[in-house]
């Protein structure tokens, strides 16, 4: 049911070492690598959606063949396994030599590669074992998945496979591991290639390899068809600008906030890639991080990412420069980013009010009392505009009490003081009807989820699975199929943060081993 094919092996040349040690790796783009056998693998979850991008029968899902490929237990003909080498700006500095680490490529099927995460060592996994765990693993799967439902761009994952193994973690670094749960997540995208491979060639002089990247990433159907002329690769860098550009706006429409936005860990697909210790915005804060590694510096945070995007394009620019030797297109997609970016933003933000975008643009103090409202009263940013969303244009006078108080049961806060809120309703309601949608309710619904992977609930998920209950996993991938619509048990699953979780680890507390 597998039948894959090895484009990216053919064009590309291979390190001459074999093996998994350790080791620097040049004038490559990947070692040849298979993945480690695991003991007593059980598949979890299964994305029907992935499968069929694949083209794969309803029936793989019940295949010991198919499942013992996902578990890294058997190769298949055509798979010529493969972990990729690239380098990284990580906190803003430069890393050196990173690559798969705990991933392993298997080749292609279609136009889409499959990556197992948590496969074993390969040269690259600077003396770890190369595993991932079950907490992390969900985590992958779930968000992966959530994130393409959403309408936002993403790796997708195909399969969650457990096994009997386990490995040690120590999950915050502070000298307290535990044994752990191995599991492996099946990636699917049409391309794993990211920043740091680009700029890890561009920093050792490795031009021809680098060109035939360039190729391979402008046409990975043809590589051979285009010369990578300075014209062709400043209209890619301008592409991924504009998209990454797209990418970013519609994660801080919904409070996404990725975490660990390394160079590494951004996609020359614009795609959403490697969840770690994500997050989602609950009470409203524009400086707020999941990530405990970014804690003091906050280099991430959510109202850091269009900055930190846009520096880590200048950083793909600079290696790509050596193929345009010209810095004019260069700065002028760098530009290019900033504007699309605000455009969608205002574009988002706007269908989020279910207002015009020109009306929004010219009252620009409506974004600004809102951010106040948000921040001082402590709102969940996703429950207010669901809220918002359900709120008729009439009640936004504050007539309504209902209304009212349903908007401020969204806030955090012991006792809210409404006043903000009402000024801000008051400018609101005007612009409703200035703006005069006529679909203004579905517009709005098409852009605020009712539901959103909270991670408490995912945190919740994981104990049970730690316990052996796979129920809640399987009923929290049902629910995030259909983010932007009501569910009958919403009760569990549409939520304020509790309290205890507020600083429970694996909710608002996670790191990079997350």
């Amino acid at each position: 049911m597998l039948v894959f094919e090895d484009r990216f092996t053919r064009y590309f040349p291979a390190d001459t070492a074999t093996g998994r040690e350790p080791r620097t790796v040049q004038n490559a783009l990947y070692a040849r690598v298979e993945p480690e056998p695991i003991s007593r693998s059980k598949l979890l979850l299964w994305s029907e959606e992935t499968a069929d991008l694949l083209g794969l029968p309803a029936a793989a899902a019940r295949s010991d063949a198919v499942r013992d490929v996902l578990a890294g237990n058997a190769v298949v003909s055509g798979s010529v396994p493969y972990a990729t080498v690239y380098g990284g700006h990580q906190f803003g500095h430069w890393a050196g030599q990173l690559g798969d680490g705990r991933a392993i490529n298997l080749g292609e099927i279609g136009d889409f590669t499959l990556q197992l995460k948590g496969a074993g060592r390969t040269p690259f996994s600077r003396h770890a074992d190369g595993r991932a765990v079950l907490r992390s693993s969900i985590r992958e799967f779930l968000c992966s998945e959530a994130m393409h439902h959403l309408g936002i761009p993403t790796t997708r994952a195909l399969s969650l496979v457990g096994t009997g193994s386990t490995v040690v973690r120590d999950m915050f670094y502070d000298g307290n591991p535990e044994n752990e749960p191995c599991a492996l997540v099946c990636r699917v995208s049409k391309s794993f290639l990211r920043f740091g491979h680009v700029e890890l060639l561009a920093q050792r002089g490795e031009m021809d390899l680098l060109k035939r990247l360039t190729a391979y990433t402008l046409n990975p159907s043809d590589p051979d068809a285009d010369a990578t002329t300075p014209e062709a690769v400043a209209e890619l860098f301008d592409r991924i600008c504009r998209d990454t550009a797209t990418l970013i706006a519609r994660w801080m429409a919904v409070g996404f906030v990725h975490g660990v936005m390394n160079t590494d860990n951004m996609s020359m697909l614009s795609e959403t890639i490697d969840y770690g210790p994500y997050g989602w915005l609950e009470k409203y804060d524009l400086q707020w991080t999941p990530n405990t590694t970014d804690a003091e510096g906050r280099r991430y945070c959510y109202g850091n990412q269009p900055a930190i995007a846009q520096w880590n394009l200048s950083r793909l620019g600079n290696a790509l420069y050596p193929l345009i030797e010209d810095v004019e297109p260069l700065q002028n997609s760098l530009t290019a980013f900033n504007q699309e970016f605000h455009a969608g933003w205002n574009r988002l933000l706007a269908a989020k009010l279910g207002l015009s975008a020109e009306v929004l643009q010219a009252n620009p103090l409506c974004y600004q009392q809102l951010v106040h409202v948000l921040s001082a009263m402590e709102m969940d940013f996703n429950l207010f505009f669901d809220a918002l969303t359900r709120m008729a244009p009439q009640d936004a006078d504050c007539s309504n009490t209902e209304s009212l108080q349903a908007l401020l049961a969204c806030s955090y806060a012991q006792t809210p003081d409404p006043a903000p809120l009402q000024e801000w309703l008051q400018l609101y309601r005007k612009l409703v009807v200035e703006s005069a949608l006529a679909d203004r309710g579905s517009s709005m619904r098409a852009v605020n989820p009712v539901f959103i992977l909270r991670n408490h609930l995912v945190q919740d998920v994981i104990d049970a699975a730690h316990a052996g209950d796979l129920q809640p996993l399987q009923d929290i991938f049902v629910r995030l199929k259909t983010p932007y619509a009501d569910a009958a048990d919403d009760a569990r699953w549409v939520r304020k943060c509790p309290p205890e979780s507020m600083h429970r680890a694996g909710c608002s507390m996670l790191s990079c081993s997350s």
